[in-house]
């Protein structure tokens, strides 16, 4: 008999924090590592959260239990900034405070999926959506789209993806691990076919914020207002305000799922943090001031690193829209010789490079099909010219 559950024992440890903790273990030995592969802004949470929480750290009502789904004070400051941000009316019963991000995600997946349901997950994915999908008793069934597509899936492809079993899409954008951004047209035309064949969408917006270029990226039931009743949207402070280490994410969806996902949420976690969900309340209700301004360091540092990765032989870099990342195709390299070793996998190059030049990229395999890399560029500019550098002199001896 195992000493481990079958269903615990299936699940994948995150390939992106693995890398991070590989990098940080290597510099803690001294070790000169350049990292790409954390999903976390490198600036300081705003002081006026920051001073938020040290005052509400001195209340005594904040030592205590409050209710699961969250202080009335946030779940309002939640409505009120979806409203703001994206037009969406909601109520405060259709709004659950979590754990962060990733624990919207896990709840979300298991208060609607059941056993043998399938779940379309466009690929290029975020690693921890087939894990929280398979937790849930749901199949992942992958929709990829390469490079030539910019990584956005097809109506077309969703069609041939779906069949009697198919009870969700996961839809993120701007999209986690590739940058990519959905046009309006787009978005709406993938809505309203997820409504005509009744299928659920879980929309990830947590990058909703990080946009460039004129991008924009409309939550799906305000483009598919019939979209509402079965859609969920999952959101969180982390990577607007620079706060991943608060742990304060949220879902928004219909009343019954809200309520389903609150009674496992009691079981499960209780109430998030007192002090965090007040911190998240003077991010929420202050002005937008300091996520523009890491907004702008972002989009210069986009234009770095994708100007930097195309000058590589053998790497094909889209440049991306939204969020913090680029996603090269590193097939030209793959097969090629490079000091006396022959990557013929991303996962062999990435660690060919964190072991020959000490810069640490997460490989495509985390993400889908293998040939690509994902850097994070959530780091500081010489960071990104030292270790691009690196990996080019790398690639050209």
């Amino acid at each position: 008999m195992s000493r481990i559950s079958a269903r615990i024992a299936a699940i994948a440890e995150s390939a992106t924090l693995a890398v991070d903790a590989k990098a940080k273990a290597l510099k803690a030995a001294g070790r000169p590592v350049i990292g790409f592969g954390a999903g976390e802004p490198d600036f300081p949470t705003p002081d006026y959260i920051v001073e938020a929480a040290s005052a509400a750290a001195k209340v005594v009502a904040n030592h205590r239990y409050t209710p699961t789904p969250g202080l009335p004070e946030l779940r309002e400051a939640i409505v009120t900034k979806t409203k703001r941000d994206s037009n969406y009316e909601i109520t405060v019963d259709q709004v659950l405070v979590t754990n962060g991000g990733k624990q919207a995600v896990y709840q979300a997946f298991a208060s609607i999926v059941d056993p043998g349901d399938e779940v379309l997950l466009p690929s290029p994915y975020w690693t921890t959506y087939p894990e929280a999908i398979k937790l849930a008793g749901g199949k992942s069934v992958e929709v990829f789209a390469d490079e030539t597509q910019n990584y956005l899936v097809t109506v077309d492809q969703l069609e041939a993806a779906r069949t009697p079993k198919t009870k969700v899409l996961l839809f993120c954008s701007p999209s986690n691990p590739t940058g990519s951004v959905y046009t309006p047209e787009q978005a709406k035309a993938i809505g309203e076919w997820a409504l005509k064949h009744n299928i659920w969408v879980i929309c990830d917006e947590i990058y909703e914020h990080l946009l460039y270029d004129g991008a924009t990226a409309p939550s799906l039931p305000v483009l598919v207002p019939g979209l509402a009743d079965t859609c969920i949207i999952l959101n969180g402070v982390a990577k607007t305000y620079a706060m991943t280490g608060w742990r304060v994410g949220w879902m928004i969806g219909p009343k019954d799922v809200i309520k389903a996902a609150t009674n496992l949420q009691s079981h499960l976690t209780s109430n998030v943090s007192n002090v965090s969900q007040r911190a998240a309340i003077a991010a929420l209700t202050g002005n937008l001031d300091a996520v523009h301004t890491m907004g702008e360091a972002f989009n210069r540092r986009r234009k770095l690193i994708v100007g930097l990765l195309n000058e590589i032989p053998g790497f094909e870099c889209p440049t991306p829209q939204g969020a913090f990342y680029v996603y090269p195709s590193v097939k030209g390299v793959l097969g090629k010789t490079i000091r006396g070793k022959v990557p013929t996998t991303s996962a062999e190059l990435a660690s060919l490079i964190l072991e020959e030049v000490e810069v640490a990229a997460v490989p495509g395999e985390a993400f889908g099909p293998s040939g690509y890399l994902r850097f994070s560029y959530a780091t500081s500019d010489e960071d990104i010219v030292e270790g691009i550098g690196r990996i080019k002199k790398l690639l050209t001896e």
